[in-house]
């Protein structure tokens, strides 16, 4: 016969339904399953669609007879209001299991072989378990036998009778169940976990009994005799009738086979009461042979109660947080695979008693990690509610689970038999599930706050392996998440009218800070943020979840900086910081996420960048040459061999240094509320309060003696060149605005009427565009102006030639050249000068139109430390003269001394010409003035006295490597 004295029934699952079960390597352990959880029905708040009829006997009986509607089979369970917790003697803990054994040793009338032929011969099923707080009898047989099981139930219940041969025979037997059970190494963190958390009541134990009581059970006959017949009454047990019955026979049945049956007259001794904890403890069990290393969390949980809400609500919340639905599940089991179970374990029982959060660890150099994880959850319990639509599925799926349960009599009389034991009431179950029906966030809330504290917290961990001795230092819950200080940073704040409300998170860390050997650190970092997901959501989770808001989340990430700008329409905005915040918060930083955004970030580089791009690979190419030796001397996409080198947990320690609170900058635009304001503030104080990473020094740029030329040889159709040298002046340097104003003159970014386009495309139709810059301007082929967040210490002042014939590319650079010094050595006139800046006085309110625009200039500004850009750009202007413009034309450019890059396919002949001053001749489709004939020959003669050493020629694969 196989009988429930096993591994569950030994850590009290008296009340599975909504106890979770720890999981299937337990279940193959635990006592026959009991029903699944669930909530109030919607009709009427009753959980249980049946009709049960009770009536409590003379002698004090409980009969609940319930017809099920399944035909043909009863069900009879039998809870005896006896468990481990009744076990108050000394030296006598684990006599309720054993009377689950003796029960089947049978009477005078109906010893073991007859009462188990009677079972066989109605084709039953039997079993019993015992429990903290219960044992259950139940059989399940066809309906024609009723009669025949309750008498010789009644019989047993009545006058149970065992020589002292059996009883000593049945004590070894528990001994070898014991001795069974203990190969679970489960089984034995539990008893030890017990045992710390209990210094006075009978929970201390388990059901099976401490081990010197169990060897010295046969020496405890007399004994015996005097548990039963002080448990063993009538007052104490409910008969359960469930299944194709007439509850009117039923109860005659009963009355006539359990009404002689008499009431108890014995003292019953009632458990002492557990004193309060007095703080937090630790116990490592150490495993004898090869196991994978668990980990488990415990703390002082209340009584079971169908009135009040708080064991309800403890329950809940930790099914919320560590079961399979809990984003802890997500990240622990499914994404880092550190653990093959997660479970929470929160019985219902007659005195508080413990509620439990376990792992399993895979690896036992992870055990702290999964223990602080788990910690760290607890933590903000106490300090974030639960979100109620969460709580509301949860609610859902009780319900459903319990219905789905009910598919059987036999299921339907279990189920009723963990909660009737309680209070011997057919309610219980129907008042519990109201009670969990009622259940808000903030009383999940409380009930954390209330329970989840320091001086109840049990750790217990088992290892066959060593583990991390920083296992045993446990640390304060509030330390671990305190309620958010006061943020380090400030919010700049926009309000207007437009109801897309969108925020930037303007952090100090950039690509300058890449290590060496690890070029691209800085920008793959800020794209597992943006671009791999949460530890809650995977990005296509995050993806699906913003589309119907029309929401976004995305990164830009240059030499200084790194800005997270998110989007989205007043209405959606507490919808949005719910999905998009936790990518920066809690970044899911996933392995397959992590290489395939290595790969990505690769092949911007090799093949958007490089292979595919000739005039932006020239401009990044003459950054770097530039700022050679200095972190702003390579890409922000890294090198080829800076990106394979680096590692996920490079990665993960860029982003732990560098997206703090002390390197944020926060700005908001749009009809933003104050709440919504606090809101993003009360989120962004979850970031670490450091400073952040280290600050750069100022990048001091190659000023070079004469025109320094790389040419990069690459099979292309078109010349591509880009030239240009250092520039210290940036917004906050006084000459800038006379720099932007020649700059705007010369070459005004996609500007028709500027003077290079006029001179190179307009005039001779050479190409595409002739632009001139005194700041970054990144994909610069692909707008029209600049984005904002761009800032630099150093900036570069450059003349981009968009792309020429190759035949035209010695007299392109010529020309360009040509320009450009006449405007160091002459100058502006006086009616350009005041023509252009009338034109910038305008156009900068063009430049700052968008949301986007205002709101990433005024953090440049805060950034800088100027005033807003718009204002300071039209002061600066309105001050200037045509005298200041000049004189910084002259102090800071040079169209003599300069870096070029020239991307094109013939990279040896194009040497030849510059290395000999060979004349640069050029042709027409259609004819010319001959001023410009004339312009052009002296143009195409002109010396650039470029010595043959200041030449080199790259090929295009090699670039950007390392």
């Amino acid at each position: 016969m196989l009988r429930a004295s096993n591994f569950l029934k030994e850590i009290n699952v008296s009340r599975q339904p909504l106890s979770r079960l720890i999981h299937v390597a337990m279940l193959a352990l635990c006592a026959p399953a009991m029903a699944a959880s669930g909530t109030p029905a919607a009709n009427a708040h009753d959980v249980l669609p049946f009709k049960a009829t009770e009536k409590t006997l003379p002698n004090g009986l409980k009969v609940i007879v319930v017809p099920t509607g399944f035909p043909n089979l009863v069900s009879v369970q039998i809870p005896v209001q006896t468990g481990s917790r009744n076990e108050v003697e000394p030296g006598k803990s684990g006599f309720a299991h054993f009377f689950e054994h003796m029960m089947f040793r049978g009477t005078k009338d109906y010893p073991p072989e007859k009462y188990q032929a009677i079972i066989t011969k109605a084709g039953a099923r039997q079993n019993a378990y015992t429990s903290d707080d219960l044992t259950n009898y139940y059989t399940t047989f066809a309906k024609q036998d009723l009669e025949t099981v309750l008498k010789v139930e009644a019989d047993r219940f009545q006058h149970l009778s065992y020589p002292v041969e059996a009883f000593k025979t049945e004590s070894r037997a528990v001994l070898g169940e014991y001795n069974k059970n203990s190969a679970n190494p489960m089984q034995k963190l539990f008893e030890v976990q017990r045992e710390a958390a209990f210094s006075t009541h009978t929970y201390k134990h388990t059901t099976m009994g401490f081990l010197k009581d169990i060897e010295d059970m046969p020496n405890q006959y007399e004994y015996s005799k005097q548990f039963f017949d002080r448990w063993y009454k009538p007052e104490r047990v409910t008969v359960i009738i469930a299944g194709d019955v007439e509850p009117a026979k039923a109860i005659a049945l009963v009355e006539k086979y359990w009404g002689g049956w008499r009431r108890g007259t014995a003292q019953v001794p009632v458990p002492a009461s557990e004193p309060a904890a007095k703080g937090a403890q630790y116990r490592h069990v150490q495993w004898q042979t090869p196991t994978l290393p668990l980990v488990t969390v415990a703390f002082r949980q209340p009584a079971f109660s169908d009135t009040q809400k708080d064991q309800a609500a403890l329950s809940m919340l930790l099914s919320l947080s560590f079961g399979r639905t809990s984003p802890l599940y997500k990240r622990l089991v499914q994404d880092e695979q550190k653990v093959d179970q997660l479970f929470d374990f929160t019985p219902g029982r007659v005195d508080p008693s413990l509620a439990t959060i376990g792992a399993r660890v895979k690896k036992p150099a992870d055990a702290l990690y999964v223990r602080d994880a788990i910690l760290k959850t607890i933590a903000q319990l106490r300090n974030q509610p639960v979100d109620a639509q969460n709580l509301a599925h949860a609610k859902s799926a009780e319900k459903y689970s319990l219905i789905r349960s009910l598919d059987n009599t036999e299921q339907i009389a279990s189920t009723l038999a963990s909660y009737v034991h309680y209070q011997r009431s057919y309610g219980t179950l129907n008042r519990y599930f109201r009670v969990v029906d009622s259940l808000t966030p903030a009383d999940l809330q409380a009930a954390a706050r209330k329970y989840l504290v320091d001086d109840a917290m049990i750790v217990t961990t088992l290892s066959h392996d060593a583990l991390d001795p920083l296992l045993s230092k446990l640390p304060k819950l509030a330390d671990l998440d305190s309620p958010p200080a006061a943020p380090k940073f400030d919010v700049l704040v926009q309000k207007t009218s437009l109801p897309q409300v969108r925020f930037k998170l303007l952090f100090q860390a950039g690509s300058a800070h890449d290590p060496q050997g690890k070029e691209g650190l800085a920008a793959l970092s800020a794209a597992m943020i943006a671009a791999s997901g949460s530890t809650e959501r995977r990005i296509d989770e995050v993806t699906r979840a913003l589309f119907p808001l029309a929401g976004s989340f995305s990164v830009q990430t240059d030499k200084e900086m790194t800005t997270f700008t998110g989007t989205i329409h007043k209405d959606n905005w507490k919808q949005f910081m719910d999905i998009a915040l936790p990518l920066l918060l809690s970044p899911g930083l996933r392995e397959d996420d992590f290489r395939r955004l290595k790969d990505t970030q690769r092949n911007a580089l090799q093949l958007d960048l490089k292979d595919n791009n000739e005039e932006e690979f020239g401009k990044e190419r003459l950054q770097a040459n530039v700022y050679a030796g200095t972190g702003y001397g390579h890409p922000v996409l890294g090198t080829s061999k800076g990106i394979d080198a680096i590692t996920l947990d490079d990665v993960k320690a860029f982003q732990q240094k560098a997206y703090t609170q002390g390197a944020l900058h926060v700005g908001i635009a749009g009809d933003v509320s104050d709440e919504m304001v606090a809101q993003l503030k009360d989120a962004l104080a979850r970031l670490p309060a450091g400073p952040g990473l280290p600050a750069t020094a100022v990048p001091q740029g190659h000023k070079p003696n004469g025109l320094e030329v790389e040419i990069i040889e690459k099979n292309t159709r078109a010349t591509a060149i880009s030239f240009g040298l250092p520039l210290e002046v940036t917004r906050s340097h006084p000459d800038f605005p006379a720099l932007w104003l020649a700059k705007t003159w010369l070459g005004e970014h996609r500007a028709s009427s500027s003077h290079l386009y006029q001179r190179i495309r307009e005039l001779r139709g050479m190409n595409y565009g002739d632009y001139a810059y005194i700041e970054a301007f990144p994909r610069g082929m692909f707008q029209f102006f600049p984005n904002p967040n761009l800032g630099r210490k150093a900036q570069l002042f450059e003349v981009w030639i968009r792309p020429v014939a190759p035949q035209n590319g010695h007299f392109a650079l010529r020309t360009a050249l040509f320009e450009l010094g006449k405007l160091v050595d002459n100058g502006l006139s006086k009616e350009d000068f005041e023509a252009t800046r009338d034109y910038l006085m305008k156009n900068v309110f063009v430049m700052t139109a968008t949301q986007d625009q205002r709101l990433g200039y005024a953090l440049d500004s805060k950034w800088y430390g100027t005033p807003e850009f718009t204002q300071m750009m039209r002061d600066g202007l309105a001050k200037l003269t045509v005298a200041d413009v000049n004189a910084a034309i002259k102090k800071h450019l040079s169209a003599k001394n300069l870096s070029v890059v020239i991307i094109t396919k013939d990279a040896a002949g194009l040497k030849e010409k510059l290395v000999t001053d060979a004349f640069s001749p050029i042709t027409y489709d259609a004819a010319k003035p001959q001023e410009v004939l004339d312009e052009d020959r002296a143009i195409g003669a002109m010396k650039l006295d470029i010595r043959p050493e200041a030449v080199r020629i790259t090929p295009a694969a090699q670039a950007f490597e390392q």
